[in-house]
């Protein structure tokens, strides 16, 4: 997104233009020390955003990319489940076809259109800013399913609310992500579930009314991503930084920070060219960048493992998240696009019951007791991830979850309660209905609570240890 003119409100940034330093001048008003310790905070604060819009970019800018889905603006419906081909987001749900929109809100806002859906089936549209928090849903918890228009502003929008519209919804960035998800309760209802993405619908506001177009907004030279890998690494990471920032007015909660951002050259309208650092500057870009996945790596070997932080606490809104940095980026880093816990949770598997990291070399046991399964209102699952990329896992069967539409198949145990086994090879044909395959190596396993009920939001119910088998 290059820099252009603002349409309807100034950027935050623009209201401080001292703050307009170039790598050149912050290198002899920075000490390398400084530098470092500001890249650090830097990092950990655009870690989420850069991923992101590597991932939309691949969505919705990259034509040439496999997984390129289509134009923004426009809805583009994912009639299956995802597979271990599918590789541009990592930990995907593979219970509920997707439909993916990019919205850009530069030119007017967007309404969309929800069709009726019938009561016992889940559906979510989940609202991602380039913040990547999820400000807003719409779908079976958040406005029920009676179908309805809703119309998604961007930053500088100031109007009333159209006739037609049940809901005016804010956002603080001018381009976001919706991801629908829709219910599929078996292989045989699929067909159901095109019908209802069938009926999802995105239109300009002036096209809903009825009215003239305004001017569309001046057409935007994307940036070129990084990888995932040298997203780590590589400084150019604060150049991608910068050019999402145009489109992010500053939160006044944030004008200080983006000051302190700025003495590196890092915020909206700054220069970040990393070939014309001095070689001691580029060292400690560097080493600050390395000191983020540290302190993120302390992270969750003192909190997450350990379940002191859960998905519960990392995914949400500015306000629910209390601009707390580093939980964003963990979010991002585990399963970015994650759900509030109002909409989802995520109890995640990282450790065994002894507290070692999973893997498939050994073999685990999940038990439930009768009557302790996971309390939602629409459905649950435990998916299987391979690390260190954290997408699904191929396997001969071609299961990558176990979920609760599936519970008919499942054999129960003596008692009445449920025990599933996760490992590499079969368990045997008496127990393969609920083996969950593991790859050969390290794993991480996460079960997602759809729509949880207060048992779960208040940690009443626990989701049981993994215990590895004899």
């Amino acid at each position: 997104m290059t820099t252009i003119t603002r349409r309807g409100f100034v950027c935050g940034i623009a209201l401080i233009p001292a703050l307009r330093f170039t790598v050149a001048r912050a290198q002899t008003s920075v000490t390398p020390e400084e530098a470092r310790a500001i890249a650090k905070e830097a990092y950990i604060y655009g870690f989420p955003m850069v991923d992101s819009y590597r991932i939309q970019h691949a969505y919705f800018v990259d034509t040439k990319n496999p997984e390129y889905k289509g134009p923004w603006n426009q809805i583009i419906n994912t009639p299956r489940v995802y597979t271990p081909a599918d590789t541009a987001i990592q930990t995907p749900n593979s219970d509920t076809p997707y439909s993916w929109l990019g919205l850009d809100l530069r030119t007017e806002p967007m309404v969309l259109t929800v069709p009726v859906i019938e009561k016992e089936r889940y559906f979510s549209v989940q609202l991602i800013d380039a913040y990547t928090f999820n400000f807003d849903y719409l779908g079976s918890r958040a406005t029920g399913n009676d179908g309805g228009n809703f119309l998604v502003a961007g930053p500088g929008w100031k109007g009333e609310t159209p006739k037609g519209v049940k809901k005016v919804i804010h956002s603080e960035t001018e381009f976001i992500w919706a991801a629908y998800r829709t219910q599929l309760f078996n292989p045989d209802d699929l067909d159901n579930v095109k019908k209802v993405q069938a009926g999802y619908k995105a239109e300009p506001l002036s096209k809903f009314l009825g009215q003239p177009a305004p001017a569309a907004a001046p057409a935007v030279d994307f940036i070129k991503t990084l990888t995932p890998k040298e997203e780590r690494t590589s400084p150019e990471f604060f150049s991608i930084l910068n050019f999402i920032l145009q489109y992010c007015p500053t939160d006044p909660s944030e004008t200080e920070l983006m000051a302190r951002f700025a003495r590196i050259g890092v915020g909206a309208g700054q220069t970040f060219d990393a070939s014309k650092l001095s070689p001691e500057m580029k060292t400690s870009i560097e080493q600050g960048m390395a000191d983020a996945w540290a302190e993120l790596a302390n992270l969750e070997k003192q909190k997450i493992d350990t379940g002191e932080v859960t998905s519960g606490d990392v995914f949400g809104t500015r306000e629910y998240l209390k601009n707390n940095y580093l939980y964003r980026m963990a979010g991002a880093v585990l399963g970015i696009g994650g759900n509030s816990k109002q909409e989802a949770m995520y109890p995640v598997y990282a450790v065994d019951a002894e507290g070692k990291k999973l893997d498939g070399a050994n073999q685990y046991a999940l038990h439930f007791t009768p009557g302790q399964l996971p309390p939602v209102n629409a459905f649950w699952s435990l998916t299987m991830y391979e690390l260190p990329q954290s997408l699904l896992v191929a396997n001969p069967i071609n299961r990558y979850l176990l979920n609760s539409p599936m519970l008919p198949q499942f054999v129960k145990d003596a008692d009445g309660g449920l025990t599933f086994y996760i490992q590499n090879e079969s368990p045997g044909k008496d127990k393969e209905p609920n083996w969950l395959p593991a790859p050969k190596g390290p794993f991480i396993a996460f079960m997602r609570l759809y729509w949880p009920k207060e048992a779960a939001l208040d940690g009443t119910w626990k989701h049981p240890p993994m215990k590895r088998s004899a």
